[in-house]
């Protein structure tokens, strides 16, 4: 019975050792965790002390951008008031000085708004962080900065200005807007163009609105039998009664080619676009031209093929024909 007793004595206290130590790892492992919830606490803690810390710094910076922010919008409205009542300055001036001055006020508002929100923070931090003095940021931003130095040139040399009908690397169209970066035209089918500065810039421009004069030209055909003399008086007519032709420069009708079926005369005059559009003169002195030379006899030739086909003698074709029967 003693032996018994042991026995269980021994068990009972190996189990109550086992449980104890269990405990013990129970509580360290709680504990660790617990740390570690404790350091992500507190760590999260301090953030949103230092964030409720810097509201106030935040709230400044917040203001002090949107002064600047009024300050851009006030110089934009001095400029146009200023320099647009002046019938010598020119209309890209005022769009340069709108658009870089304004830009350059919001940016250095930024700067300070930066500043001021975030402890310890220099614009040479930015620049940095940015990357701007890097060969492959450098690179990555070529265009847009190539974009961006056209737009100015352009704006500052004014080659053409807005509402001008302009041709650039065969699209053509109604300049609405130039910005920094690309300009934009409407077509003439309504639609709208945005060609990059760098493009504008580079490439030959066609101002079709440059000057108020331009000159008019279409050819039309006579028949070969036809007297030219008595055309070009029909023509040179017509044109010294059209009141929306100019007289200075002089128009003219010449032979221009001696054509297949025709000979073709070049009908050449010069217009007010103030007073009438070149499409639409061209249409009403060819309506005319086509009128006087139907009441005058002078015929407007068109292609025509003659065919012939030798059929041979008869005689010749018979005899052929009995060969070949037999």
């Amino acid at each position: 019975m003693a032996e018994q007793q042991n026995t269980l004595s021994d068990v009972t206290q190996g189990t109550t050792q086992l449980l104890h130590d269990a405990t013990e790892k129970t509580a360290q492992t709680v504990l660790a965790h617990t740390s570690k919830y404790n350091d992500a606490y507190s760590t999260i803690d301090k953030i949103m002390d230092g964030f409720w810390e810097r509201i106030p710094y935040i709230c400044i910076a917040f203001v002090v951008f949107t002064i600047f922010w009024l300050l851009s919008k006030v110089f934009k409205f001095f400029v146009r008031k200023t320099l647009s009542d002046r019938t010598y300055t020119r209309q890209n001036l005022v769009l340069v000085l709108n658009r870089v001055g304004a830009s350059a006020i919001i940016f250095f508002g930024f700067l300070i708004a930066m500043v001021i929100a975030i402890p310890g923070f220099t614009p040479g931090q930015l620049m940095s962080a940015l990357g701007i003095g890097s060969v492959a940021i450098g690179f990555a931003f070529k265009d847009i900065f190539q974009n961006l130095l056209s737009g100015v040139l352009i704006l500052l040399s004014e080659p053409f200005k807005i509402g001008d009908d302009i041709i650039v690397s065969g699209m053509e169209g109604t300049v609405e807007d130039i910005q920094i970066r690309a300009t934009y035209l409407r077509s003439p089918d309504g639609r709208r163009i945005v060609i990059p500065n760098a493009t504008v810039y580079t490439s030959a421009v066609t101002v079709n609105t440059a000057y108020k004069r331009r000159r008019c030209e279409f050819i039309v055909g006579i028949g070969y039998e036809d007297d030219v003399q008595k055309a070009k008086d029909v023509v040179m007519k017509i044109l010294d009664h059209d009141s929306s032709i100019l007289s200075q420069p002089g128009f003219s009708v010449n032979v221009a080619a001696l054509a297949d079926f025709s000979v073709n005369l070049k009908v050449q005059w010069w217009v007010d676009t103030g007073e009438t559009g070149t499409s639409n003169s061209i249409s009403s002195v060819q309506e005319k031209v086509i009128q006087a030379f139907a009441e005058n006899d002078v015929s407007i030739p068109y292609p025509v093929q003659e065919v012939k086909v030798y059929r041979g003698d008869p005689s010749v074709q018979d005899e052929e024909t009995a060969r070949a029967k037999k």
